[in-house]
């Protein structure tokens, strides 16, 4: 076994590797740019080293700086995580250079999965199921066309050297090919230097189940059961479960050895996972193999009692798998939720800004928590938005999803929007609870999930003004118990008037509807309670919010009788409550702050989010139409079209390609059109 090892990653999966390297007793190295010089990684490790600028094309992309680093420091051996260099086959090669251990598969097997046309050509004559496309090498765009053409639409037009979702374009009809060839394009050259392109048939209700197989160097291949990873957005994935529900054993069976059969086909060695997708009739097709960990691996060790990092590193000191086929078991249901810093209601924009508050459930063996950040950090424009991923284990699908709910409830993030009312609920909505799950469950319901239809709010807007006016009184009566005089009239919050009732009027916005809340303090016999009116409705409530440690976030409520409790988020004016049929967001909305009259979005031409301009697609002096789009930006390996709000000109652009723009900034000058009555009609 390596003595001490470099990490060549940063954020979750570098501390993640390092815990396991801690309880093998192994030694750990990180590596770190300036964005990173005070990051958790850094801190965690035994040693660390510099090696360049925020950006990672100029420091966790240099293999280089990376070997050099491992020498420097005596590793024997380099753990690459994911993403970055850890599919490079030129850094694998060098590290066999310079004498230093790649913990991943030989150089070959990361050349033959390196290219996705290359892979279907391979797997073809090992016999894998594939998916009707076309993987040649003739790239001009009338072949590639022709042959979506000939398969009938949609398509999906994919980078070859693509993943995680990266130049990848689904193509719905022959309209949409130039554009969507373009621009997955585009994104492959940026995010991999390669903008090779393959063409496959797309199926409309597949389903992403996933094989994580295991090989050494003795010739011995393993898999570890599967993990269904339908639920995606923008190709990337949200909620992974393992084992994939409504999967027979038969069936397991049938893709665990065409998995193992894709690894021995390329001499594999260490930890991979092959994809595929499995049709609603029990058909399934390779669709690529990761030659690497996958993000998703935490469901998989908490199904099979198996810790996959101290496997790779066993199995690249060259030990024999720990396991056999025969030894591993199946053990109960895991989900794992992607919390990212991304405004789900906004596209998925990624956001930035720093951490002001982070709170996580209590983890246990139910709950496990892999992050990269602590309070006060940033999320900056350099890296991927991961916060953390929320990893629950039970004994099966239906308590696991209760405890995702739950611990999702209890997360505690502000600073930066995240997507933590997304997930909880898409996991409280009844066709996730049903398993009626494909590739497109969130654009089938998406109405659902973002509450984009109308809700009774007949427990929820007295819930939510009952808890505004207890944090009132609290705050008052703590002010009280710290002042000199505690019997003070200044500390009432019980809206006491001489000759009149106790009456406070709430305004609460849900959905972009305001509802006026009024609350008036009774008493009925030594009890005191509060008659809440919504809208010509009443309703006679108490409740107090509960402040042990464990407990600060949960009012207790009576309402009408029906006591229940509600977990919520306060941050600023804004309050969330997690119920079971889903999140509720309200904002309080208070005197003399809405918007001025002379507030002015520019038509929407400014930057989203912070980023680089990636295209600019017009001139100064241009007409345009509405929907044409005008400039291309990127963030966190993500691309945002900014598109012609109405029919007008382009008077002036105020930013290059390749420019970093701040989030806000306008990005050129536009005149609408003057709509006349012939254009409204």
């Amino acid at each position: 076994m390596f003595n001490k090892i470099l990490i060549a990653n940063r954020g979750e999966i570098a501390c993640r590797i390092i815990k396991t390297a801690k309880q093998m007793g192994v030694l750990t190295v990180a590596v770190y740019s300036d964005a990173d010089k005070d990051a958790l990684h850094v801190h965690m490790a035994d040693e660390a080293v510099y090696i360049g600028p925020s950006p990672s094309r100029e420091s966790y992309l240099l293999g280089d700086k990376v070997i050099a680093a491992a020498k420097q420091t005596g590793a024997q051996a380099i753990h690459p995580g994911y993403g970055f260099l850890s599919e490079n086959a030129d850094f694998c090669r060098n590290c066999a250079a310079e004498n230093i251990t790649f913990i991943g598969p030989p150089v070959g097997a990361i050349e033959a999965m390196g290219s996705k046309s290359a892979a279907k050509n391979i797997m073809e004559k090992a016999d894998v199921p594939l998916v009707p496309g076309y993987h040649g090498d003739d790239q001009s765009r009338d072949i590639i066309k022709k042959a979506a053409d000939d398969m009938g639409y949609p398509v999906l037009l994919k980078a070859t050297a693509g993943g995680g979702g990266k130049g990848m374009r689904q193509v719905w009809s022959e309209n949409e090919f130039d554009e969507g060839l373009a621009a997955a394009k585009r994104e492959a050259m940026s995010s991999f230097g390669d903008d090779t392109m393959l063409v496959e048939k797309y199926l409309t209700q597949p389903r992403h189940v996933e094989i994580q197989v295991f090989c050494d160097n003795h010739e011995n291949a393993v898999y570890l059961f599967e993990r269904d990873c339908s639920v995606q957005r923008r190709h990337q994935k949200v909620i992974e479960e393992a084992p994939a529900f409504s999967m027979s054993e038969e069936l397991r069976a049938q893709m665990g050895e065409s998995a193992i059969k894709s690894a021995q086909a390329i001499g594999y060695q260490g930890a991979g996972t092959v994809e595929f997708l499995l049709d609603f009739d029990g058909s399934f097709y390779f669709m690529e193999m990761n030659t690497r960990l996958q993000v998703e691996h935490p469901v998989t060790e908490m199904i099979s009692g198996q810790d996959l990092v101290e496997w790779q590193l066993r199995v690249a000191s060259g030990e024999h798998l720990p396991k056999t086929q025969d030894e591993l078991v199946l053990n109960g249901y895991a989900f794992e939720a992607r919390i990212y810093a991304e405004d789900a209601d906004n596209d998925f924009l990624p956001a930035t800004g720093k951490l002001t508050l982070l709170k996580t459930p209590v983890e246990s063996k139910h709950v496990r928590i892999d992050t990269g950040v602590r309070q006060g950090d940033e999320v900056s424009v350099y890296y991927d938005p991961m916060i953390a991923k929320l990893i629950v284990w039970d004994e099966n699908r239906e308590k696991a999803l209760q405890r995702l709910a739950k611990a999702l409830s209890e997360y505690r993030i502000n600073g930066v929007v995240t997507n933590i009312d997304f997930l909880y609920n898409l996991a409280t909505s009844a066709p996730f609870k049903a398993a009626d799950i494909d590739t497109g469950f969130i654009e089938k319901n998406h109405d659902l999930i973002f509450h984009n239809n109308e809700k009774p709010l007949v427990n929820e807007l007295p819930i939510a003004a009952l808890f505004l006016i207890l944090s009132k009184e609290n705050k008052a009566k703590q002010q009280a118990q710290q002042s000199n005089d505690p019997h003070s009239p200044w500390y009432n919050a019980n809206a006491w008037r001489l000759n009149e009732a106790n009456l406070h009027t709430i305004v609460l916005a849900h959905n972009d509807t305001e509802y006026s809340v009024t609350v008036e303090q009774k008493r009925k016999g030594n009890d005191a309670y509060y008659s809440i009116d919504v809208n010509g409705e009443k309703f006679d409530c108490q409740g107090e919010i509960l402040t042990t440690p464990h407990n600060d976030d949960t009012i207790v409520a009576t309402i009408n009788g029906h006591r229940s409790q509600t977990t919520f988020n306060h941050f600023e004016n804004n309050i969330s409550l997690y119920r079971t049929n889903g999140v509720f967001n309200f904002t309080q909305i208070l005197p003399d702050c809405g918007q001025s009259d002379d507030d002015d979005n520019h038509g929407g031409l400014v930057a989203p989010m912070n980023g680089t301009m990636v295209s600019v697609l017009v001139k100064s002096g241009e007409q345009v139409s509405k929907g044409q789009p005008l400039v291309i930006m990127e963030a966190m390996k993500m691309e945002h079209t900014i598109k012609a709000p109405s029919n007008g000109t382009i008077d002036e652009i105020y930013f290059n390609e390749g420019d970093m723009v701040d989030g806000g900034a306008e990005l050129l000058a536009f005149t609408a059109q003057e709509t006349t009555s012939e254009d409204s009609e």
